[in-house]
């Protein structure tokens, strides 16, 4: 039998890192995708995924994407033809947004993010006074593989201003119970809830999607 190929798109700034708990049987063909550099702050999500969708070598693929790339796998979804869309710690449309992020869309207030966090940790733990947070931003700082500030600045401005009005067929949304950056109260059905899942659960409740995602494929 042939195996199913699977395309693995990771958070914000993240690299494939994040998914290095998973456990794939033999008859999936685990891919990576990498985060590539935006050609200009104005350049449109279309054209950015057009570029990153050169990493896809096979047809019909399934894609799973984490965070942001949630939102990359469905605008990928929307120029090629996939097998089935895996959305997890993400949103299927704007309207799945908190309302603190359509604040900060209408006020501006997401140009105030410092993007040197992603960039710098060093630069972070100057400013920051010792606390779990702290040593959260350090651990993930392992898992960062794109902190360019263009990329940062752009990608947090696609989030907000993302515009969905294409229906989903065929996915899955899988949505952290205690997911702070999402909460899963916004989110739509269908979707599954991980009980205590936060948004970093596809590294820290790796254990659940080992035991529930190759079923539902």
């Amino acid at each position: 039998m042939a195996q199913t190929a699977v395309y693995l798109m990771p958070g914000l700034g993240a690299g494939p890192k994040i998914f290095k708990y998973l456990k794939w049987s033999d008859d999936f063909q685990v891919n990576y995708l990498h985060w590539i550099k935006p050609l200009s702050e104005t350049e449109s999500l279309e054209q950015y995924t057009h570029r990153l969708l050169q990493q896809v070598k096979h047809e019909q693929p399934v894609l799973l994407g984490v965070s942001f790339g949630g939102i990359i796998i469905q605008e990928m979804s929307k120029q090629i033809k996939v097998k089935k869309l895996i959305i997890v710690s993400s949103i299927k449309n704007h309207q799945e947004l908190p309302p603190f992020y359509q604040i900060a869309q209408k006020t501006r207030l997401y140009k105030l993010f410092p993007a040197k966090i992603l960039q710098n940790i060093d630069w972070f733990e100057k400013i920051a006074p010792p606390s779990r947070f702290k040593r959260k931003m350090q651990f993930y700082q392992n898992f960062i593989e794109m902190s360019d500030p263009m990329y940062i600045r752009w990608a947090i401005k696609q989030v907000l201003f993302w515009k969905q009005t294409q229906k989903l067929t065929n996915f899955i949304h899988i949505i952290g119970e205690k997911d702070p950056i999402f909460p899963a109260k916004y989110i739509k059905d269908p979707k599954i809830v991980v009980p205590n899942g936060r948004h970093d659960m596809i590294i820290s409740q790796s254990y659940w999607f080992n035991r529930y995602i190759s079923d539902r494929l």
